[in-house]
């Protein structure tokens, strides 16, 4: 994404919340200022592709995050699913063979690939029997799930600038794991403000908490879009 672009097309808020009047509500008192938004698993599950329809048709832009890792027979028939939808952006997890199988049937929809969830440290990682450097795994996914045909990745902001460059210009990266100038990481573990996020190289920043939390949704997005500015 050219660095000129607009914050406003940067910014995509996660409608983490249980139902599709909810996320719906949250939507509509956004839309002055956001036009992208992420529907992740628990609100997919109350609403299914419903919710996804109902954002497209009032012209929002839809980022599905359900983050497939299955065989890849099954990956393929369930990302085929989204050519009769309006998703421009669904996430893998970040294996080779989930992402080629995603690849194949992903239609218009762009494949961004999980590395490393926000949420794991280097402590869980070696919990889990890896011994690397977690920024090493997370370069290793980035540039094997582009090879096998990833349009993207999904990194956290620490590791930004090491995606970038290792992945070049062109490749979409999304951040999760954005919290503003004194607000709190709740259960993220690598986390980074807006503006750094995006001076590392993030084409996207994905934002829940911090803004449908907030008293006030639309003057917390305007206060990250000012940052990202």
């Amino acid at each position: 994404m050219p660095a000129q672009h607009p914050p406003q097309k940067r910014l995509i808020v996660a409608l983490d919340v249980p139902t599709a009047a909810e996320a719906l509500a949250l939507a509509d008192s956004l839309a002055p200022q956001v036009d992208f938004f992420k529907v992740g698993l628990q609100l997919f599950l109350d609403a299914g592709f419903a919710v996804c329809d109902a954002l497209a048709k009032r012209g929002h832009k839809v980022m599905l995050d359900l983050k497939f890792h299955d065989i890849p027979q099954t990956v393929a028939l369930a990302t085929a699913q989204l050519a009769n939808h309006d998703i421009a952006l669904a996430t893998v997890h970040g294996y080779p063979q989930v992402v080629a199988a995603a690849a194949k049937t992903k239609g218009r929809t762009k494949i961004l690939a999980v590395t490393v969830l926000t949420s794991l440290g280097r402590e869980e990682l070696a919990q889990s029997g890896f011994a690397g450097s977690l920024a090493d795994l997370v370069r290793l996914r980035a540039e094997t799930s582009l090879a096998a045909g990833a349009d993207g990745i999904v990194c956290s902001p620490l590791e930004t600038a090491l995606v970038r460059k290792a992945v070049g210009p062109k490749a979409i990266i999304a951040t999760p794991g954005i919290r503003p100038l004194d607000s709190a990481s709740d259960d993220q573990t690598r986390t980074a403000t807006p503006h750094a996020a995006v001076k590392a190289g993030a084409d996207y920043i994905i934002v829940g908490r911090p803004i449908t939390k907030a008293a006030s949704p639309i003057t917390a997005a305007r206060e990250i879009l000012d940052e990202i500015g």
